[in-house]
């Protein structure tokens, strides 16, 4: 016999598939609905009632199918129903997106940074500013906005809300919850960069595959290194990661990394390490806070008319990088490998140093490289994999919960 509680699960539990097919391809059918969830007419067309009377989603018209016949009634968002931030922390910049329901960017405010080093109270009420300035400027109020998902590459710990160490704040820790919590009612969570974009590139590729595509790695080329892996082996949801693939080593008591050891990855495929090594520059030496993308391809034009400390450099880098992958493959299987960030216009130099390390692996010399191919936009991957996080986050906690006959009352043009 089901109880209230266990029926409650089951309503939300299909609300949730509801929304999520939404999700997946905005604008269906009660028909279309009915295959892609799984769930019976009469169900979904139960919870598009509860829907449209919540104003979470609206129905709209369409050209009947062959020309003919009365129009197709198509549900798809109400723009309006819940709204999400996203906080980009890049080392040179601060991006901040509202977007609405539909996942339509509303606003976008960019602020360069100080790579002078800040102080951690200072980097939060900076934050905490331009969020204000963002919701007024989207006209978006404290009870509309649901979510702020925030990205940055570094260590993130596992509540997905402290960042415990970043190339902006160095050792200094910091909780985006905490931080963030007095003045908003959202839901606040941290990824790690690499893992968005490893996610919606993962996504993208599966749509396109037309099936899941079970193992997928995107690392991203630049002042820092990162690295995201989805999983999605079996029947479960695709699982991202973000290994501390930058701070593995490579070469133990090597060449001086941002974070204070000696001798990671970055350390030889950094920016900042391949302008320390196409300069002679002793491994020792401090690393810059920051290196203009313009130094580098300096270092590259002269790599490619045959100067021999510059093309090291970047053979250096992707030795150091190929080596890194071989142990991700020996652990983790073989899967295709995606290289996104403002490194990638220097792939070319690379790539010689990155076949070198790879071919050190016995697993990669009998079973081969694993496909290698470029994404030259990492922006909006990042973009898209806040996009598909958050926006699950709010249809499976703050939608598909509410109580039936809930309505959504937008308040109008108030700010926070």
């Amino acid at each position: 016999m089901l109880t209230k509680s266990s029926t409650e699960l089951i309503r939300r539990q299909n609300r949730a598939l509801v929304l999520g097919a939404l999700r997946r391809k905005n604008g269906q059918s009660h028909t279309e609905l009915a295959v892609e969830t799984g769930l019976a007419s009469a169900t979904v067309t139960a919870i598009t009632h509860e829907l449209v009377d919540e104003r979470v989603i609206e129905r709209t018209e369409a050209p009947p199918a062959g020309g003919r016949g009365r129009p197709r009634i198509l549900f798809k968002q109400r723009r309006s129903a819940a709204y999400a931030a996203f906080v980009r922390i890049s080392s040179d910049m601060l991006q901040y997106s509202m977007v609405d329901y539909s996942g339509t960017l509303i606003h976008r405010i960019e602020e360069r940074r100080d790579n002078a080093g800040q102080k951690i109270e200072d980097f939060a009420a900076g934050i905490r500013s331009a969020l204000f300035r963002l919701a007024s400027k989207s006209r978006v109020s404290r009870e509309d906005l649901k979510a702020i998902s925030i990205s940055s590459k570094g260590v993130v710990a596992d509540d997905n809300t402290t960042l415990l160490w970043s190339s902006v704040l160095g050792s200094q820790q910091i909780d985006m919850r905490k931080t963030l919590e007095p003045d908003w009612d959202a839901q606040v969570m941290l990824n790690h960069e690499s893992l968005l974009v490893a996610s919606a590139l993962h996504s993208s590729l599966s749509q396109s595959e037309g099936r899941p595509i079970p193992r997928l790695a995107a690392l991203s080329l630049g002042h820092s290194i990162g690295l995201g892996v989805v999983h999605a082996d079996g029947y479960e949801s695709p699982r991202a990661r973000a290994p501390g693939f930058g701070h593995m080593i490579h070469s133990h008591g090597g060449a001086l990394c941002r974070c204070g050891s000696s001798g990671c990855i970055e350390a030889y495929a950094g920016s900042y390490a391949i302008l320390r090594a196409a300069f002679k520059v002793p491994l020792n030496t401090i690393p810059a806070n920051f290196v203009p993308f313009m130094e580098i391809a300096k270092i590259a034009s002269a790599a490619r008319k045959g100067d021999r400390l510059s093309s090291a450099a970047f053979r250096d880098a992707g030795t150091a990088i190929g080596n890194g992958l071989a142990r991700l493959i020996s652990l983790h299987g073989k899967m295709p490998v995606v290289f996104t960030g403002p490194g990638v216009p220097f792939f070319d130099l690379m790539r010689p140093g990155i076949d070198e390390g790879l071919s050190a692996s016995l697993g990669v010399r009998i079973e081969g490289p694993p496909d290698i191919s470029l994404s030259l936009d990492e922006e909006r991957l990042v973009f898209e994999g806040h996009l598909n996080h958050t926006m699950a986050v709010i249809d499976r906690e703050a939608i598909a919960p509410r109580a039936t006959g809930t309505r959504i009352d937008r308040p109008g043009t108030n700010g926070p």
